[in-house]
């Protein structure tokens, strides 16, 4: 895929998911663009340096440790970065990946039609488990952490 191609997907999916951010939180339109243009900044720049820098390292690791280092407190640039992103809410960001995986899954409808009646039972219940035990940890973390 041409890097071209990625900044466009990462647009498209920045652009949803200020659209769930909007809807989701108290922060409007205009106060979390800069957030999401520091997020889709940063992905692209760890994906291009995973492209061009030698030894095989995936993208995502340049993403997170390009993201640490700009955000480390002794940093100039971890207070803006840090103010701006925090109006980007991080469920909202899951919006395009659940609607891709969504997508997805309905590419492949034929194999799983075939399937037997057993594995939408087996489906939902890890559906459902996977989100109330995401609920619960996300409970106690923020609880533990005095969020809410």
């Amino acid at each position: 895929m041409k890097l071209s191609e990625i900044l466009e997907i990462l647009v498209i999916c920045g652009i949803v998911s200020l659209a769930a951010n909007v809807v989701g939180t108290t922060f409007g339109l205009v106060e979390s663009i800069p957030g999401m243009v520091i997020l889709i900044a940063l992905a692209f720049l760890g994906i291009w340096l995973g492209r061009v820098l030698p030894g095989g390292i995936p993208g995502v690791a340049y993403v997170v440790t390009i993201a640490c280092i700009l955000t480390y407190p002794a940093l100039p640039t971890a207070a803006p970065i840090t103010e701006a992103v925090k109006k980007v809410g991080f469920l909202q960001l899951c919006t395009p990946l659940l609607a891709y995986a969504g997508i997805a899954i309905c590419k492949d409808l034929d194999v799983f039609a075939k399937s037997s009646w057993r594995i939408m039972v087996v489906s939902c219940v890890v559906f459902i488990g996977t989100y109330i035990g995401s609920a619960v940890i996300a409970q106690v973390i923020l609880k533990a952490i005095g969020q809410i």
